[in-house]
């Protein structure tokens, strides 16, 4: 299965940025944008691609310590990028830091599952909004999205997340994502983890 770990934004927080999108709507050339499904807007942490169910066990308790090791952090939705004429997102701000290390220690646990990191770069918070497959110019979204500033909230969980490619053929169709674990972050972990799937 194709697998990732994320930070989830709240539902107030996708609400907030899903209005600031809509108005993006009205800009010249915003139907050639494929927008991405606000039920699967997530900040990635490590992309770690097809994991095979042998390592999942092993990933899961690496990602748990990881997990185990890190603080809560506040976190907000900030701003807007993007990546060449491919991908626009939004950002963060916040507990940046935090965050960016969350993102290195669930890289090194999927790391040491065995599983290679063949992706890794320099760390850019962001949460895709729109792909582009004609090269639109994404400046002006940039700029439409600029100021946005979402309510702070508290991240206090690494996820585990599936990605189920498309495969109908339907032009446009999605990826459709789903949790498959969660672990608390900090001594919250005294608990354990919440499994949602296997």
């Amino acid at each position: 299965m194709r697998l990732f770990a994320a930070v989830l934004p709240p539902a107030r927080s996708v609400v907030e940025l899903g209005a600031a999108v809509d108005r993006l709507g009205a800009l010249p050339g915003a139907e050639q944008l494929r927008w991405t499904d606000r039920a699967g807007w997530h900040f990635t942490l490590a992309f770690m691609g097809e994991v095979d169910d042998e390592t999942l066990p092993d990933l899961r308790a690496r990602l748990a310590r990881a997990a185990r090791r890190s603080s809560p952090f506040p976190l907000r939705i900030h701003g807007a990028g993007h990546f060449g004429d491919r991908a626009l997102w939004a950002g963060a701000a916040g507990g940046l830091d935090e965050l960016r290390l969350l993102a290195e220690r669930a890289d090194a646990a999927a790391r040491r599952a065995g599983i290679a990191m063949d992706h890794h770069r320099r760390y850019t918070p962001h949460l895709t909004i729109a792909r582009s497959r004609t090269g639109t110019e994404l400046r002006a979204y940039t700029d439409g999205l600029g100021d946005f500033e979402g309510t702070p909230w508290q991240v206090d969980r690494l996820a585990l997340v599936r990605s189920n490619l498309p495969v109908s053929g339907v032009p446009g169709e999605q990826p459709r994502y789903e949790t498959v674990g969660t672990w608390p972050l900090g001594a919250a972990t005294r608990s354990g983890p919440v499994n949602l799937k296997g």
